[in-house]
């Protein structure tokens, strides 16, 4: 049946589906990668899809070639995609749900149905009962757990159910688009703010939170409503308006009088855990907060405040930046005095820790983990350099991935000796940045790398990283850590919890030991800025740089353009109350080399030769 009204996700699905269906054909991974790829390009636009394909404009989208728009176009036409019935009669039903259970996949439900002619999930179940699954080469007694827990944990898709969260960049990319354009089709004393997790730099994003103070609030909503960013108008009134954008992201707009900017922008803020301690605070002094103002018992006089200012202003408080309003100690951080207060180092043992001076993008000074064609990268050596260079950078290391990288491309010892040449004579063609020649090398599951010693003795820079394995459990994943950050010529350890937002959780390991080790060793960790990784995570950072850990924040860029995710590593580098002190690359090159375990390993040796 016709549906020229789909939603994205509906148009996504779609895709999905038969990207699913053509890896249980055994298609060619080109082919199915794209049709994952236009899944993921078509829930992530930012305007209607349908429409687009509607006017022959869905090619505007990465991944979408013509048969893709044909194909969008025969799904609004149809209801279907003739591919996706097809290949659906070939298969039973129940391989399909199969696909859908997690650590399962096409791939692996195809092996499983060839070999076993598992058909469906009852199916499924019986076998690893039966233990039947570790039968098949590559499987396992843990693959049969994990299969058993999946399948206790599914259930049926309910409708309606809510979309999943949006990373940070494009729930902001939306949200500053649509402060835009309310900024600009009220005009006059209309202001439109962006606030909400957005706002405090979360890592992912449920819905968007705005407030805007106008006195034409009429005006407002309706301009809402007929932006291509919004799909649907749910509530409108002159105190708000709610909406959905095309990516089924829930907007809700909260409209104000100008006068009360500052106390909508932090009541909206939030988060709802800051404000209710802010509020619990504010009653012992007899003052009532919310989005409408403070109300002052003694007087009776509701205050409402331009500014955010003035709203922590008047309850004693210093202002509190919005990345650190979750109610980690915030507030009685603000209470503290600024000017004279002792430093961190001097404080008892659980005496709160003042309001930080928090690290900005322009402290840094140069990146510490980026790839190029050497590896899985997609520009040169020098193309990386002048783009890193172009940014403002003093410095930039080379850390290709190491000849166990476990896919794509990896560089072998020999190619890594040619890769330290290219590296060097990239750095006397290119003027004003220094390149430093170094890798990212693979921990092996007992805590080994994969280059020898002398090799990596040669390098600059060393980033030690778990790429394989994940599963080996805590007791074996912590030791494997420490091993790598106990190697004499490791100098930071890489994404260290392995989490992908939204898609992977951490590894099982002991973050307390590991952050033991590093201060003990002087091993540097890393907050990558990747936004699917920023990992450490914000509350993983600020309890490493507490047991005196030393921070690197880099961009794990794979090309010239992502050198830029460098913006997120500081986002999480603020939410966990990181200074410029506490991260190594907001220093020149030469005193940040200095702060390797290496150089202050051949310092004490030079001092202890010299009191001799």
């Amino acid at each position: 049946m016709a549906n020229p009204q789909l939603s994205n996700a509906e148009i996504a699905d779609a895709f999905d589906e038969l990207g699913d269906l053509y890896e249980l054909d055994g298609a060619i991974v080109h082919r199915v990668l794209a049709y994952r790829s236009a899944a993921k390009a078509v829930r992530n636009a930012s305007v209607s899809v349908a429409a687009l394909a509607r006017e022959g404009r869905a090619t505007e989208l990465p991944g979408i070639g013509k048969t893709l728009q044909d194909k969008i176009v025969t799904l609004l036409e149809t209801g279907s995609i003739p591919a996706a019935e097809r290949l659906r009669a070939q298969f039973p039903p129940g391989l399909i749900a199969i696909t859908h259970l997690p650590g399962l996949g096409p791939k692996r439900a195809r092996l499983l149905h060839s070999e076993l002619g598992i058909d469906s999930p009852q199916a499924l179940r019986e076998a690893a009962l039966g233990q039947r699954l570790r039968t098949v080469r590559g499987l396992g007694p843990k693959f049969e757990a994990s299969v058993l827990a999946a399948l206790d944990d599914a259930s049926p898709r309910p409708e309606g159910r809510p979309p999943p969260r949006i990373l940070l960049p494009r729930a902001l990319e939306i949200g500053e688009a649509i402060v835009a354009g309310l900024s600009r089709s009220a005009g006059g004393e209309t202001q439109v703010r962006l606030a909400g997790s957005a706002r405090r730099q979360a890592d992912s994003v449920k819905d968007l939170d705005l407030i805007a103070t106008t006195t034409q609030p009429e005006e407002l909503a309706r301009y809402l409503a007929g932006m291509e960013q919004i799909e649907s108008v749910t509530s409108a009134s002159r105190s708000g308006v709610r909406a959905r954008t095309h990516s089924g992201m829930a907007v809700d707009v909260r409209i104000g009088e100008p006068e009360q900017l500052g106390n909508l922008l932090q009541h909206f803020t939030g988060s709802g855990e800051h404000n209710a301690a802010l509020r619990e605070a504010a009653v012992r002094r007899g003052l009532h907060v919310s989005e409408y103002g403070v109300l002052d018992d003694a007087t009776g006089i509701t205050h409402k405040l331009a500014s955010e200012e003035e709203v922590y202003e008047l309850l004693g408080l210093s202002y509190i930046e919005p990345e650190l309003r979750e109610n980690r100690g915030e507030l009685e951080a603000a209470r503290r005095r600024r000017d004279g207060d002792r430093p961190p180092a001097a404080r008892a043992p659980g005496e709160p820790d003042a309001l930080p001076q928090l690290i900005e993008l322009a402290d840094i000074r140069g990146d510490l983990h980026s790839h190029t064609i050497a590896s899985d990268g997609h520009n040169t050596i020098e193309e990386m350099a002048t783009a890193a260079r172009e940014r403002g950078y003093g410095y930039l290391a080379i850390t290709d991935h190491s000849a166990s990288h476990g896919f794509g491309n990896d560089v072998s010892p020999d190619q890594l000796r040619r890769q330290m040449e290219l590296v060097r004579e990239a750095n006397g063609r290119v003027e004003g940045i220094e390149l430093l020649a170094g890798s990212e090398v693979n921990i092996l599951p007992d805590g080994s790398l994969d280059y020898d010693d002398e090799l990596l003795s040669e390098l600059d820079w060393v980033i030690a990283s778990v790429h394989t394995a994940f599963g080996i459990g805590e007791q074996a994943m912590t030791a494997r850590m420490i091993a790598a950050i106990e190697h004499p010529l490791v100098d930071a350890i890489g994404h260290p919890t392995g989490r992908l937002i939204e898609r992977r959780a951490p590894y099982a390991v002991d973050l307390e030991a590991v952050f033991a080790a590093a201060a003990r060793t002087a091993t540097m960790l890393e907050i990558n800025a990747n936004p699917d990784r920023r990992d450490l995570s914000d509350v993983h950072a600020r309890a490493a740089a507490r047991a005196g850990v030393l921070i690197v924040i880099d961009s794990d860029a794979h090309r010239t353009a992502t050198l830029q995710n460098m913006r997120w590593g500081i986002a999480t580098a603020r939410r966990g109350w990181l200074t410029k002190e506490d991260v190594a690359n907001t220093r020149p090159l030469e005193e940040m080399l200095a702060l390797r375990k290496r150089a202050r390993r051949v310092d004490a040796q030079l001092a202890q030769q010299a009191r001799q």
